[in-house]
């Protein structure tokens, strides 16, 4: 069988995938649609009006359709006076449409700050201890091959540093494919990991490692009695009117207007529509759905204290080098990197099957979040692309 080879990208559950529907990815051409943050957005876009040149993020967007390889793109960059939405190319690629501006995405791995946020959330009342080891919540849970969850901290699974081992590493793509809509139960996605030893011991050393956010969405369910997503709803989606987000569970549909998300299983190959997918392969990991605009203003609201009580939103952005030669650090479910124009940005990235999502923030109020509609298949260039869209809007709106 044809597979791509796998992708580790930071952030989420990439899938190597089965040669499926053929279909071919039009050249787009980058469309721009200025909005205030409060005004409902259109369903189709518009040139700007306005005197802000967007001319280095058109660009970006364009590149990302035509050379980079994927149908569409969206950009949503927002800050404290005005936002905008930036689209490129098709959201799908049989009948051309083009992508909307008022979009809904799977955001994969962009689901960990969400859970980690309300993991802190317990902390700050005192029915969690970042330190306290594991076993304290789920006794019995984290065992075999040398793991062992009397030696890991909450603190670990938030951080990356439990050295619990990735279930993606051992998860067989054909398995996925062979039953997209079967359901996965979260137990059942640890025990793969912990079929194999630890990469480190814990506290040692950094490994991003999805397993440790499916075992902190067990964590929530064990200490609140609610399912991950239910505590997501009531303590972050509710309060924050994020009427575009949620945590889906088995469903394998999106709500509301959505492009179609693809793969692509081979260099050259053509795409496979792999929009129906049952999430509970993600889980607490990468399974919710959300938009540009809930995205950036869920990230607004996060590093400005509006989620969490100081002292674990400093303990969220106390930050340890992850090795990665562009600067990027991980904290509690949030990591940072640095801005070509000074400061830094806060955020994270998400992979799932059909789409890929960045997204980052800023102290002072402005965030920009970057979806592609295919995954896997993108390439190393569509990666450094959709980081750049990021930084660039960042910059661009400190200048306005």
């Amino acid at each position: 069988m044809n597979v791509v080879k796998r992708r580790r990208v930071v952030g989420g559950l990439t899938l190597a995938v089965a040669a499926g529907v053929a279909a071919v990815a039009p050249q787009g051409a980058a469309a721009m649609a200025p909005t205030h943050h409060d005004t409902p957005r259109r369903n189709t876009a518009a040139e700007s009006t306005t005197a802000t040149d967007h001319t280095p993020l058109r660009d970006i967007l364009h590149r990302l359709t035509t050379v980079d390889g994927a149908p569409g793109a969206l950009l949503e960059v927002r800050n404290r006076r005005d936002s905008a939405v930036l689209t490129s190319g098709v959201a799908n690629v049989k009948s051309h449409a083009p992508m909307r501006r008022d979009s809904r995405f799977r955001i994969g791995s962009m689901t960990k700050p969400f859970v980690a946020t309300v993991v802190l959330q317990l902390v700050g009342e005192r029915r969690v201890a970042l330190d306290a080891p594991v076993e304290r919540y789920l006794p019995g849970v984290i065992r075999g091959h040398g793991n062992d969850g009397r030696s890991i901290t909450v603190r670990q699974l938030l951080q990356h540093t439990s050295g619990v081992p990735d279930y993606l590493t051992y998860l067989t793509p054909q398995a996925v494919l062979k039953d997209p809509l079967a359901h996965h139960d979260t137990r059942d996605l640890v025990k793969i990991a912990l079929a194999h030893p630890p990469t480190f011991e814990p506290g040692t050393d950094w490994r991003y490692s999805s397993t440790n956010y499916l075992l902190a969405g067990l964590l929530i369910e064990r200490v609140t009695g609610h399912p991950y997503g239910e505590e997501i709803r009531r303590r972050v989606i509710a309060p924050l009117g994020l009427r575009e987000t949620y945590a889906p569970g088995d469903d394998p549909t999106i709500p509301g207007p959505h492009p179609r998300g693809y793969a692509r299983p081979g260099e050259n190959a053509p795409l496979r529509d792999i929009t129906a997918i049952n999430p509970s392969v993600a889980g607490a990991s990468g399974g919710m759905i959300s938009s540009g605009t809930d995205l950036n203003r869920f990230l607004d609201a996060l590093v400005r204290g509006k989620l969490l009580r100081p002292a674990q939103l400093r303990q969220m952005m106390t930050t340890r080098p992850t090795g990665n030669p562009d600067g990027r650090a991980y904290g509690l479910g949030l990591e940072s990197r640095p801005l070509p124009c000074g400061g830094l940005y806060w955020g994270h990235s998400g992979d799932i099957p059909g789409y890929g999502t960045v997204g980052g923030a800023t102290v002072d109020g402005r965030q920009a979040t970057v979806m592609v509609n295919v995954n896997p298949g993108g390439t190393d260039a569509q990666d450094a692309d959709m980081k750049a869209a990021v930084q660039t809007a960042l910059c661009e709106s400190r200048r306005h």
